[in-house]
């Protein structure tokens, strides 16, 4: 019982530290990551438990934007590299 408590208590934690990772409030990160704010104030208080690999994706989501914006890679850029890829490729 300890251990599921402590688990619960390391998601908040993370999910918490994404948001503000991310720069977001609340409503702005569940709109941002498509979730309902309600899901996400019950996720964050500790009265429903996500599935793990819903904080994986999240996770993931959230250092892949951070990245691609630190590194200035925008969808005009995207689109030239599909577009070589296709001319490339075939």
């Amino acid at each position: 019982m300890i251990e599921k408590r402590e688990e619960l208590n390391e998601q908040i934690e993370t999910m918490k530290k994404l948001r503000e990772e991310a720069g977001l409030n609340r409503r702005e990160f569940s709109d941002y990551m498509g979730i309902p704010l309600r899901t996400l104030e019950e996720w964050e208080a500790g009265r429903r438990r996500m599935p793990n690999y819903v904080l994986r994706l999240i996770t993931y989501y959230v250092r892949m934007q951070k990245y691609i914006m630190e590194k200035g890679i925008t969808d005009k850029k995207i689109k030239e590299w599909e577009i070589n890829d296709k001319e490339t490729n075939g």
